[in-house]
């Protein structure tokens, strides 16, 4: 049985914080786990990545607002550089948040300036359409399937087979 590095308080093998003075205890050895405190320690340089599914990463890729992010790092990652269809999936969804931009940036204050209750009705339209657009697509991915939409998809085809 151990003690505690800073006060000698007897410690167990699995103890991360001494009970009496509250010390972190120097671990085992890097890579073993400990009992009851989950899966080993990942070693240094080991890929972030390699325990995420494609098909996560694809519906990761539609999510309104956000999806950019993963978009961004399926795009930039080496580990998906020869993955087409995830590719694809990853530039249809950076296209489609590129239409939700167009739509915040361009359209809404182009409504604000209409009168009376058009303004409402065509930006919420177009935003009800994409968020439509997103939720479908997130399906497809889920259910493996490269569902092309109209102008995205093909920008998208194009964009992955360039690469």
């Amino acid at each position: 049985m151990p003690f505690c590095s800073q006060c000698g308080n007897a410690v167990h093998d699995a103890d991360t914080f001494c009970a009496r003075c509250g010390k972190q205890q120097p671990g085992p050895a890097f890579g073993a786990a400990r009992p009851g405190f989950g899966p080993a320690a990942r070693p240094v340089g080991a890929d972030p990545l390699a325990n995420i599914p494609e098909r996560t990463w694809a519906i990761l890729c539609y999510i309104p607002a956000i999806g950019w992010i993963a978009t961004i790092i399926v795009l930039a990652s080496d580990k998906f550089r020869r993955d087409r269809p995830l590719r694809f999936h990853a530039f249809q969804g950076l296209y489609l948040f590129v239409a939700w931009l167009i739509a915040d940036w361009v359209l809404r204050p182009m409504s604000l300036a209409m009168p009376g209750m058009v303004h409402f009705g065509v930006y919420r339209l177009v935003e009800l359409g994409l968020l439509g657009l997103s939720i479908f697509m997130m399906v497809k991915a889920a259910h493996n399937e490269m569902f092309s939409l109209p102008i995205f998809g093909e920008l998208a085809a194009r964009s992955a087979a360039d690469n």
